[in-house]
């Protein structure tokens, strides 16, 4: 079983040929178990400029209003997620599209970050408390491949927009996934960022804890997700580069990137 978080900014058009997704599509006609979790940043952006939306931030966090939230989930769980799965569909897969609160896949609880010691309130912004595998290991079952877009609620159904990486990490660890691969714009995790000849071929869990507070920008959230898969019971995971095909090819083998252990 293998989990997957394809970032945004790949995103097939309806005209496009996507080498990732046909990659994966192959993978999954050959007999390979998978889940795909995607995200959708440029995308995102993208609609909220056209709207004048999206630009008040907090120490980099951007402020999720309900109007705000309103386009994040109509880009995710619309736009980019019926892409995909269109796409998919027309490569020959069984792929189904659901949101990650669906089925009670994934529930959250709002998100606090702490800016300068001090809990600052984002907006619909959530934090993954629980997966439920269940709706998609009865999809896989039954020969689907299940395509899941990162807007999930909360017990009382309030909708919030959540880090990709992290729905991919709960996902892989409560399904027990083999590997949960994450294609990302680098080759990997780098010791010295972004000195790319310090890129780590395998890395324990406690090796990647002791340097995680050397990471910056988008690697952050990956470094941590890698950590949280496999606390919560996914046996590795491989951040690798996404835009290159040899990359992708070499993940779904098993082999490349930077592999995270134990």
């Amino acid at each position: 079983m293998i989990v997957i978080k394809y970032g945004g900014n790949a995103i097939p058009t309806s005209t496009d040929s996507d080498p990732v997704l046909e990659a994966i599509a192959d993978a999954f006609l050959d007999g390979e178990q998978l889940i795909l979790v995607h995200g959708g940043g440029p995308q995102i952006d993208s609609a909220l400029n056209k709207k004048g939306l999206g630009k008040e931030k907090i120490a980099g966090y951007r402020i999720t209003t309900p109007e705000v939230y309103s386009v994040v989930e109509s880009v995710l769980s619309g736009t980019v997620l019926r892409s995909i799965v269109n796409y998919l569909i027309g490569s020959e897969v069984n792929a189904v599209g659901l949101s990650a609160s669906d089925g009670g896949l994934i529930r959250v609880k709002k998100f606090r970050p702490v800016v300068e010691g001090k809990s600052v309130d984002i907006g619909l912004v959530g934090e993954v408390i629980d997966s439920n595998p269940m709706i998609l290991e009865s999809l896989i079952t039954e020969g689907y491949l299940p395509v899941i877009s990162p807007i999930a609620t909360d017990h009382d159904g309030v909708g919030y927009n959540v880090n990709a990486d992290l729905v991919a990490a709960a996902i892989g660890g409560a399904i027990r996934a083999d590997s949960v691969i994450y294609l990302t714009d680098v080759d990997g995790i780098y010791r010295n960022w972004p000195d790319k000849s310090s890129i780590i071929g395998e890395i324990s869990i406690s090796e990647l804890r002791a340097i995680e507070n050397s990471f910056t920008d988008g690697m952050i959230p990956k470094v941590k997700a890698a950590i949280n898969a496999i606390e919560s019971g996914a046996f590795s995971v491989r951040i690798t580069n996404g835009t290159k095909l040899e990359a992708v090819l070499d993940a779904l083998d098993n082999q490349g990137g930077t592999l995270v252990v134990a």
